[in-house]
């Protein structure tokens, strides 16, 4: 039996683009759209030209896609005007884009308010524009926007509009769920009936993510007869955001029940680039990626009760859907208070640490981490910082750099600049240095302090010259005078390999300083540091 095929629609250089604190270069808009390309997306949407600059720009010289169809959005053209002669139209043309996506008014309510026309004056527009772009052979589609909205108040009207434009020719009619408050069951039964009207290969989902269905309703669609899937990586869009493809996409093709039924372009290598892609786009932004992100996320596949880690390390299965290798992610046991044996011999084994599951020091660490962290440590989120703890606890970590003393202080001056100074008494090989330092904090002060300073420290300044503090975190762990603090610290070096690091401590700035030094420790064990004599 052949399978159907679902064609993927990417908008996160349009749609994506709008997300509150989004902004993208022409630099970002290439790169986007050259590891969409290399994915298999069917077509991107580059943004709408002439609408702004920057999109303009990007349509003017556009980066080459090889397995991408190029498309340009806009809206159909305005009352009062030819289709020939409407600038936003004119603006599409202009780009020789192979395909255009035009977003015009499926719902009666939005064309009384919005657009202040009569209905069969929108339906010309709808018309007209479809008209223009067909006579000069670009692929069409017709956003019908508010469609599902509109269908559940006048359905005659909103199947009008549609039929509009595929009369004239348009290859694919888009239902669009813009305000992304339509929930599954409505748009299976919705797109079931659009379904006798327009053929199914003809129509797509346009899902907005305002009550967590976008994927939900996406994927209700195809199953009720849609096969184009408009969405944006991450989930990114206006308000709550679109519809996620990265949780589209292996879904549709790890997922039986539309693997037997329905094929995508993306094939099963590139989906195992998926959490790469999904990151590239984090780091595009500069933010931190949603852990909790499906299939991709770094706590998509993380394990920390005991109970589930015992079963996990015999077969993955009793607690993962599919094997993260399948979407380019990795298993993470934790360690923590709930932890079992199994989750202590699953991290040892982790990082090639042979040791028998009844050798007394397997339980000493179990003992340590749980003490620690009644006291205010959470290794969730500090693999470094563990690792150290294990290994020390196993006799594989020399001591490196003492630490005699330090000395912090912070200043307002008359003009009412703060400075953050730092002096530090360190020992190497029996050799002692002071270090001192200023930042714009104390643990910006206490780094600068030992970075400034690398050179003074013997043997191991060649290990730390390119060690970087690139995040620091505090959280007050309880109130009160006696509130204990804990420091997360990220760390980086020419590589771009990154470790995370805590300290805990009454004291904001020793928990501080145990973390930095922990970072410290972690980097001269991975470069084989000697120790200190």
């Amino acid at each position: 039996m052949s399978k159907e095929k679902i064609f993927i629609f990417d908008t996160t250089l349009r749609d994506g683009a709008q997300t509150e604190g989004v902004n993208f270069s022409i630099d970002d808009k290439n790169k986007i759209a050259k590891a969409l390309s290399n994915l298999g997306v069917d077509y991107l949407e580059g943004g709408w030209p002439g609408a702004n600059t920057l999109d303009t720009t990007f349509f003017n010289k556009p980066p080459k896609l090889e397995n991408t169809i190029l498309t340009a959005f806009g809206m159909t053209k305005k009352a009062g005007r030819s289709a020939e002669n409407d600038p936003g139209l004119s603006a599409l043309l202009n780009t020789n884009a192979p395909a255009i996506c035009l977003v015009g008014k499926s719902w009666d309510f939005h064309v009384d308010v919005a657009l202040g026309i009569s209905k069969e004056e929108n339906l010309e527009n709808i018309k007209e524009s479809t008209k223009l772009f067909i006579k000069n052979k670009r692929e069409f589609m017709f956003d019908a926007e508010h469609f599902f909205d509109g269908y559940k108040n006048n359905p005659e009207y909103a199947l009008s509009c549609i039929k509009t434009a595929f009369d004239e020719g348009a290859r694919w009619i888009v239902l669009c769920d813009t305000n992304g408050g339509t929930l599954p069951n409505e748009v299976g039964e919705i797109v079931s009936k659009v379904s006798k009207q327009i053929p199914g290969k003809n129509l797509g989902i346009h899902a907005h993510n305002d009550t967590e269905n976008a994927v939900a309703n996406s994927l209700t669609a195809v199953l009720a007869g849609v096969r184009q899937i408009q969405g944006t990586i991450n989930g990114l869009g206006e308000r709550c955001g679109n519809a996620n493809l990265i949780s589209l996409i292996p879904s549709l093709v790890l997922k039986k029940t539309f693997s037997d039924n329905f094929e995508i372009k993306i094939k099963e290598d590139k989906v195992k680039t998926l959490t790469e892609c999904s990151r590239l786009l984090d780091e595009i932004l500069n933010r931190k990626s949603n852990r909790r992100a499906a299939y991709v996320g770094p706590s998509a596949f993380s394990h920390k009760g005991g109970l589930h880690v015992s079963a996990v390390t015999k077969d993955p299965k009793t607690y993962e859907h599919i094997d993260p290798s399948l979407v380019g992610n990795l298993r993470n046991i934790i360690v923590s208070d709930q932890a079992g044996k199994s989750n202590i011999m699953s991290r040892l084994n982790k990082y090639g640490i042979k040791i028998d599951k009844n050798d007394s020091k397997v339980q000493t660490l179990l003992n340590e981490v749980k003490d620690r962290e009644f006291i205010g440590y959470s290794y969730d989120g500090a693999d470094a910082s563990f690792e150290l703890l294990a290994r020390r606890i196993m006799g594989e970590i020399p001591k490196y750099i003492t630490i005699h003393k330090y000395d912090v202080t912070v200043k307002k001056s008359a003009t009412g600049e703060i400075i953050s100074s730092a002096k530090a008494q360190l020992e190497v090989d029996k050799k002692l240095s002071i270090c001192e330092g200023e930042g714009n904090g104390p643990v910006n002060a206490l780094d600068n302090a030992i970075r400034n300073n690398i050179d003074n420290l013997g043997k191991y300044s060649k290990y730390l010259k390119d060690l970087k503090l690139v995040d620091y975190k505090v959280r007050i762990l309880n109130t009160g005078t006696n509130a204990t603090t804990r420091v997360s610290i990220e760390s980086t070096d020419r590589e771009g390999k990154s470790w995370f690091t805590i300290g805990v401590s009454p004291n904001i700035i020793e928990a501080s300083f145990k973390a930095l030094i922990d970072s410290l420790d972690y980097k001269l064990y991975k470069e084989k540091a000697p120790a200190n004599n």
